[in-house]
């Protein structure tokens, strides 16, 4: 199935490129005086396709199109195939009718932890506008590491999907041969990174500035008065690095240096654990960094839970937030919100971002053109862990 669609050239925040053995059909009969049904299956206790077929005495493919309702078999053909299915209790699945359509209308989602909540929540978006558009879709988580991630890709590949969303931006590693998995997929059937980017024939890239985010973020708080701005992340994906490098731009542009982590603990680019949202083990880090003689009046956090861990360090430190420490986290998740003081987040749309990546495909699966990239801007929601309002001396200096 691969290559399907175009690509265009788009607009700005959009960028355009190229473009043996049958089965056993089980037990059959009366039970208590009804037919048995039976649900479609491979099972030992299910009929399925390859019985039908069989009992009927056409081909699968004769099945398939009776099942899909093509106008390509006869009337006597199609009545003793549906004799057959009514007096065997057949009910077909998605399988049965893929096999006439070359098409499974399934779509193959992959993200690494369904637990962890934007994830969570990008999965249900996207499986709700992919089945109001009439298809299914099929979840594997695949964790980090890249066997692990390599093997869920084939195993969706296995499944004849329509096409694959890779969720979250830890698909794209920073080798480009440690890629090769997903161009080989693309090969197949069309890839849709949502929050990560890659190019290739048939590898369509939905995603959030995320690095402007962070620059404008940095040089708000900054503009603000604050003179040492902690940035804590925790992830080495695209995104994580793409953060990073926006923070270090903003601080570059604002004339502060972006001191790197270091072995002592002075740096103020603070990385946790790979991909790990522990509140404690940010209250304790942050902790012992303060402990150490670390001072910073600011924290940019790349994930909200992040952000959450550095007000319950605040609070124990007996830190005024916004006053001392102004917080500001990103995603825009339940967790800005139901914090005390509230969490001023970027919020990076991500329904839009997979609106944007539903429409994308189903172009593609059209037969359309589809943008190889598209790029939203992201937005920051201020609440009452911040206050950047320019100080009087910056005002006067900006007029």
């Amino acid at each position: 199935m691969g290559g399907r669609g175009g690509r265009e050239a788009v607009g700005a925040g959009e960028r355009a490129r190229g473009g043996g053995g049958l089965p056993s059909g089980g037990a059959r009969g009366i039970m208590g005086g009804k037919k048995s049904v039976y649900i479609a299956g491979w099972g030992a206790d299910g009929i399925n396709i390859y019985d039908i077929s069989r009992l009927a005495g056409v081909s699968i493919a004769t099945v398939s199109r009776v099942i899909n309702g093509s106008d390509r078999v006869s009337d006597r053909t199609r009545q003793r195939v549906l004799r057959v299915m009514e007096e065997n209790g057949y009910t077909p699945n998605a399988f049965a009718r893929g096999l006439g359509l070359n098409t499974m209308r399934l779509i193959g989602l992959l993200c690494a932890d369904a637990a962890d909540p934007y994830l969570a929540k990008a999965v249900s978006r996207l499986e709700q506008g992919l089945r109001q558009r009439g298809y299914d879709s099929l979840l594997c988580c695949t964790g980090y590491a890249l066997q692990s991630k390599e093997k869920a890709l084939s195993l969706m590949l296995s499944k004849r999907v329509d096409g694959l969303v890779l969720v979250g931006s830890h698909f794209v590693e920073r080798e480009p041969e440690a890629n090769a998995y997903i161009r080989r997929a693309a090969e197949r059937t069309p890839v849709m990174l949502l929050g990560g980017e890659l190019e290739g024939e048939n590898l369509y890239t939905v995603r959030c500035d995320e690095r402007a985010a962070m620059r404008q973020a940095t040089r708000r708080l900054l503009r603000s008065g604050r003179r040492r701005v902690l940035f804590l992340y925790n992830s080495p994906s695209y995104s994580g690095i793409n953060k990073l490098a926006g923070y270090q731009e903003g601080c570059a542009l604002e004339g502060f240096a972006a001191a790197a982590s270091s072995a002592a603990g002075t740096g103020l680019v603070m990385r946790m654990d790979d991909y790990v949202f522990d509140i404690e083990q940010v209250f304790s880090a942050l902790s012992r960094r303060w402990e150490r003689g670390l001072r910073f009046d600011a924290v940019l956090a790349a994930d909200d839970r992040l952000a959450v861990g550095a007000l319950k360090f605040a609070k124990a430190r007996g830190l005024r937030v916004p006053e001392d420490l102004s917080i500001i986290g990103c995603n825009d998740s339940p967790f800005a919100r139901y914090c005390d003081p509230e969490l001023t987040s970027i919020d990076n749309r991500l329904e839009s971002l997979c609106n944007q990546c539903v429409s994308g495909l189903m172009s593609i699966l059209d037969g359309a053109c589809a943008p190889a990239c598209t790029v939203l801007g992201a937005r920051l929601v201020e609440r009452a862990s911040t206050n950047l309002a320019l100080p009087p001396k910056a005002k006067e200096d900006r007029t």
